[in-house]
């Protein structure tokens, strides 16, 4: 196998743990005897649990001794929830490390790999970086922007519509989009909508029929607290918990409306006055992805922000008419840099993926 074959190899085992690390990165390693044969495989499970290189170096033993070790992310030399990787690797004996990405996060950036080649160890850096970037993008987000990544996920009519009228619930897309729909909520920490979907649809944002690590977070984005204390999202609370981000402002006008909603299970933040503000509060409640489901003003809030990283857009067959909510308020994206990444059938509908700032 080449150096690629295993470095896919190590990015493979990283993505099994997708939504199930934050706020730690996704990490996968392999550990390459030194005659040439896998020897040791591991992946990073969860914050607190050990790091792939130790799980990979555990399952290798001494037949890591003068071998090569391939990591999708730049080894740790601090201590944190876990012992410094670093001296691990040094202590097994390896001597080649291959090294996918530098790791983003200031305490580590660069120092790991200047400890590891301090010690000997010869240390080949960029193999499949962007790969292992898009990897970890929300990790990425989190270290470089202070911020989540931004995902944002909406079904339109073919006649670019959203809803029949509004205030409307519409169904749009295809069951086969729904269940892709649950996997791709199984992949994030948290599914966020606008107070105007939950009072049109009343969701309760859950990633069903899917296995997750992590309970799955629901945030509301309700400036004006008009989110009902029945809603269905607080019969779900066993899911995942919902948090509402609002302002200090209103929390100081609405008591009353304020203590019903801790009382029904919300965890109210105030400091969203504005949509960035808002997004960046996420971090504290270890949010690293978000999935934006809707609706219209809150995505077209956040494109015209520059805060979103990814859109899906699934098509349906059919038209709803003149009438309808137009997508993304405006039915047009209206953003620079769009680049399409993959498009698809899934059952009768076209499901589209676009980065919007590129791959970075």
């Amino acid at each position: 196998m080449t150096d690629e074959d295993l470095m896919r190899r190590a990015l493979f085992h990283a993505a099994r743990a997708a939504g199930a690390t934050t706020p730690n990165p996704l990490v996968g390693a392999v550990v390459v005897s030194s005659d040439g044969v896998i020897v040791g495989q591991g992946r990073h499970p969860r914050a607190g649990d050990p790091h792939a290189e130790v799980l990979a170096l555990d399952e290798a033993g001494e037949r890591a001794r003068g071998g090569t070790l391939f990591v999708t992310l730049e080894p740790c030399c601090h201590h944190g929830r876990t012992p410094p990787c670093t001296q691990r690797i040094i202590e097994s004996g390896i001597s080649r490390a291959v090294v996918a990405m530098v790791d983003p996060n200031p305490v580590v950036h660069g120092k790991g790999i200047d400890e590891l080649r301090a010690a000997g160890v010869r240390v080949e850096v960029g193999l499949l970086d962007a790969e292992a970037r898009r990897l970890n993008r929300p990790f990425v987000s989190v270290q470089t922007l202070g911020r989540p990544e931004v995902i944002l996920k909406v079904a339109s009519s073919a006649d670019g519509r959203i809803a029949a009228r509004p205030g409307v619930r519409t169904a749009i897309s295809s069951p086969e989009s729904a269940r892709r729909t649950q996997r791709l909520r199984a992949a994030v920490d948290a599914v966020a909508v606008g107070s105007g979907t939950v009072l049109a649809d009343d969701p309760i944002l859950t990633a069903r029929d899917m296995v997750r690590a992590r309970p799955l977070t629901r945030v509301v984005f309700d400036r004006r607290l008009r989110t009902p204390p029945q809603s269905r999202l607080f019969s779900t609370l066993n899911e995942g918990p919902v948090i509402i981000l609002t302002t200090e402002t209103t929390l100081e006008r609405k008591p009353a409306r304020a203590r019903a909603l801790r009382d029904a299970g919300a965890t109210l933040s105030g400091g969203g006055d504005d949509i960035e503000r808002a997004i960046r509060r996420l971090v504290s409640f270890e949010i690293s992805s978000v999935l934006v489901e809707g609706g219209a003003v809150v995505h077209r809030a956040l494109l015209d922000a520059g805060l979103v990283d990814t859109v899906h857009i699934i098509v349906a067959p059919g038209s709803l008419g003149a009438e309808g909510v137009l997508l993304f308020g405006t039915g047009e994206i209206g953003i620079d840099g769009l680049t399409p990444r993959t498009v698809e059938r899934v059952g009768p509908d076209t499901w589209m993926e676009f980065d919007v700032h590129g791959d970075r």
